[in-house]
């Protein structure tokens, strides 16, 4: 739970970037990895790892790691309303079902 004014400056710091509220609207779906996130925001994998930091940070994430491979999921313990900001989100499903057409959802299961 956030206590205090500093702890909430960070998570709406995290929250003021497009980038890091599509990164939510994606893990309100499904846990992903890392590398999931590079062909869906055409980013390059730093730059992904860089938001992810900083959504971590904030207490908006969580990870797992797994051989090599981190994946993210959404944490709402630390900022209950994150929940209901994501549900205002428009709905990403269908990014997630291209990257698996596009046989890009397994490769981090290889």
């Amino acid at each position: 739970m956030v206590h205090d004014f500093e702890d909430l400056a960070e998570v709406y710091k995290a929250l003021a970037d497009k980038t890091r509220l599509h990164m939510l609207a994606l893990l309100a779906c499904e846990e992903l990895c890392v590398c999931e996130f590079v062909p869906i925001l055409d980013m390059s994998q730093p730059s992904v790892s860089q938001h992810l930091r900083k959504l971590k940070q904030a207490g908006l994430v969580k990870e797992r790691k797994t051989a090599q491979w981190v994946f993210y999921s959404m944490d709402g313990s630390r900022f209950p309303l994150l929940k209901d900001i994501v549900d205002s989100f428009p709905n990403v499903a269908a990014e997630i079902e291209q990257l698996k057409s596009r046989g890009l959802r397994v490769q981090c299961t290889l």
